[in-house]
């Protein structure tokens, strides 16, 4: 998407639909126009509770250079801050101009304060007017411009925000499109390739484990998950490494099983297809990935991702088979459709081969925890207060919610098996719980890790805020943030 910047008077502006965003705590434009001044007037009061009205479009006829006029009004949307209003509001536009043949489309942000959501704005564009058109006949046209009218004294730091937030955009729908490829075109083995690419790209270190390496080095979780499928199980990792040296080592680690139909222990039919996304944890660290190989923060990054298809076969792992780690922990089986915690742990044990300070794993791993928090909060747990908050603070940063679930010793008696250390399923009840009690087994001494469930949060059934229906690149922006960010989060 083309974002162009505007400094100018509105009489200058060529726009067939011009954005305003009404906001009763902060003025977000300045009209200079004594006719549309009266008008957006009257529409302020038009907007409260007994209209219900969220936005009013006019043509300003003495305007030759501005075709309508849409405003909005954050009266009614205080269930949210007005930056993420601004992000709804402009992707709201970007469709309706989009519906009715109105290419040009400005949003006005001209005065001091709402010059500083510029950056913003440009995230929600992206993010917001994001469609997945690569296997359709006829490609729908789709929104590929957008005018930001800046306060006329804004200095050249504004540009420079608004590449930064652009990024963040750029970086969530790179997940989501990996997140909408169906699993007969990205497996394991390509899914490795996407991220060799780019790290030749962005020339960021590139390490890959093969099927024999895996089995080599006693990946068992891996392996044994990975083996009822024709398609190989893959890790890999692509790091970026400041010159100057770094203290910390954040590793993000992505569960990336592209297909899961819960192997012998086989799912329902009823939304399997949507089986493809259980690699959205391994779309938002690749995501991560590619925005931090751009933004070159000082901090050592590494996203590991651990990759398997999870399908029935002559050779595919049982109910009731034991895995023996290399940490050497014992896992029997009980139900093969909790695969996701049995590849992590392989990752975890990787991490502290990697020297890795801090640990972010992030997966769609329960269900319960969509049952839990709904769709719009991402289950979070670690055994790091720190780093628990930093994420939290991160995800504030970017308009993502999280939720901070217990780890209580108490329940670890409910993964217990009579015939190996620890059990892969922990009963009926506090599924998303356990799920991270296990992880945390595997959790290697003195390294700060964080868990972050996205089972809730990584597909939008509907519309919501400036999100479409699909996958939502969830947890993105947050890495995004904690990483390019990490002294304000982690001060010395």
């Amino acid at each position: 998407m083309h974002i162009e910047i505007y400094q100018g008077d509105l009489a200058g502006l060529a726009a067939d639909l011009l954005v305003l965003i009404l906001d009763p705590r902060s003025r977000l434009f300045e009209l200079g126009d004594e006719l549309l001044e009266e008008r957006v007037g009257k529409l302020a009061e038009e907007f409260s509770g007994k209209t219900l009205r969220r936005e009013y479009a006019f043509d300003p006829a003495h305007l030759e250079s501005v075709g309508t006029v849409v405003a909005y009004s954050t009266v009614l949307e205080d269930a949210f801050p007005l930056v993420e209003n601004v992000k709804t509001f402009l992707s709201r536009a970007l469709r309706l101009g989009a519906e009715t043949g109105r290419k040009r489309v400005a949003v006005a942000l001209n005065s001091p304060g709402g010059t500083e959501l510029a950056g913003k704005a440009a995230e929600g564009a992206l993010i917001g007017t994001y469609s997945f058109e690569k296997y359709r006949r006829e490609p729908r046209k789709l929104f590929d411009e957008v005018t930001l009218v800046l306060w006329t004294q804004a200095g050249e730091a504004v540009e420079a925000q608004v590449q930064m937030d652009r990024l963040y955009g750029e970086a969530a729908n790179y997940a989501r499109d990996l997140v909408n490829e169906p699993a007969d075109v990205l497996t394991p083995e390509l899914l490795a390739e996407q991220a060799r690419s780019m790290a030749q790209e962005l020339s960021l270190d590139y390490e890959v484990w093969d099927a024999a390496r895996l089995e080599e080095e006693g990946c068992i979780g891996l392996v044994r998950v990975g083996a009822g499928s024709s398609h190989p199980p893959r890790m890999f990792r692509v790091s970026w490494d400041p010159a100057k040296g770094s203290r910390d080592h954040l590793v993000l680690l992505g569960k990336g099983v592209t297909f899961d139909t819960g192997g012998i222990s086989i799912k329902p039919g009823e939304k399997m297809h949507m089986m493809r996304g259980d690699m959205a944890g391994a779309a938002a660290v690749m995501g991560a990935i590619y925005a931090v190989g751009r933004l070159k923060p000082p901090l050592k990054v590494t996203a590991l991702v651990v990759s398997a298809e999870n399908t029935p076969g002559a050779n595919a792992y049982r109910p009731g088979d034991i895995l023996k780690y290399r940490n050497g922990k014992s896992v029997h089986v009980e139900n093969t459709d909790a695969e996701g915690r049995l590849i992590l742990a392989d990752g975890l044990i990787q991490c502290g081969l990697l020297k890795a300070t801090h640990v972010v794993d992030v997966a769609t791993l329960t269900g319960a925890c969509a049952r839990a928090l709904g769709t719009s909060f991402t289950g979070l747990m670690g055994r790091s207060r720190a780093l628990v908050n930093a994420i939290t603070r991160a995800g504030g940063n970017r308009g993502e919610s999280y939720w901070k679930l217990p780890l209580p010793r108490e329940y670890l008696e409910l993964l217990k098996s009579d015939v190996a250390d620890l059990n892969n399923l922990g009963g009926e009840y506090g599924g998303t719980v356990t799920a991270g009690l296990f992880l945390q087994e595997f959790v290697p001494e003195g390294l700060s890790w964080a868990h972050l469930d996205i089972a809730s949060t990584f597909w939008k059934q509907k519309p919501w805020k400036y999100y479409n229906e699909g996958p939502s690149g969830t947890a993105v922006k947050t890495l995004v943030d904690l990483a390019v960010n990490w002294s304000e989060h982690f001060p010395a």
